[in-house]
Formats: C-alpha cells, structure tokens, sequence
C-alpha cells in the first residue's frame, strides 16, 4: 500500500494492440505478495449523439495458477475457428467490390447482379 492508504499496483510491462474501434491493453501487475499478474483489457469508442465519445471497458484478470489453461482453451478455440472458417475476415465481404465466386456465376449465367438477389440472403451470409 502507498502512503495514501491505496493499493500499489504499479505496471510492470504494457502491450498495446489497436484493433479498429476496439483497443486491448496486455498489463503486467504485481500483487501485494509482489507476485505478478496479468489484466486484459478490452476498449471499444463509442459515439453519443452529440458528437462526444466515450469507452467501454471489460478487463480480465489472469493469475499464473491460470495461464497454462487459459492458453491451451484460448488456442483450441483459435485453431478451431480457423479451421471452421479460414483466415478470410468475413467483413471483408461486405465491401462494396467483394464478388465471390458463387455470385460471379450468377452474374455471368443470368446477366443477374448480388443487388438483384439481395432476398435471397440468409444469415450465413451475415
């Protein structure tokens, strides 16, 4: 504690990742014990109507007691999404130039574009 009454939790080591609107922050920390562990946060902008902005936080607060298993279930899930679906970003798709393949056969069989068919979406699409 400081001489102020308040808890020490001085940063040991920070990593910055900007990710469009959303910002996620790696800090080390150490603990009373002078032990370390790790927050991550998560910081999206938000707009008010006003034309000000503000943030939203979530943080996560991972202990060393945790880190194999936070790892090993946060690869799974990596791999698992990669697997499931490739590494294409799918809001690439919704570019106003992205043609799969799938919609230029439909253009070139029935002279018929993607804004033609905008019906026939699904919510796989989205």
């Amino acid at each position: 504690m400081s001489d102020n009454g308040t808890m020490k939790n001085d940063e040991i080591f920070a990593k910055v990742i900007r990710a469009g609107r959303r910002t996620y922050f790696f800090d080390v920390r150490s603990t009373k014990a002078d032990d370390y562990y790790l927050t991550i946060t998560e910081s999206k902008k938000f707009t008010n109507d006003d034309g000000s902005f503000f943030y939203r936080k979530h943080k996560i607060y991972l202990y060393k007691e945790d880190f194999e298993n936070f790892q090993n279930a946060l690869d799974e899930a990596t791999n698992f999404i990669v697997s499931e679906k490739g590494e294409e970003v799918i809001s690439d798709r919704h570019q106003p130039d992205y043609n799969t393949e799938k919609e230029a056969d439909l253009v070139s069989d029935n002279h018929t574009t993607a804004k033609d068919k905008f019906t026939d979406l699904s919510f796989e699409d989205i």
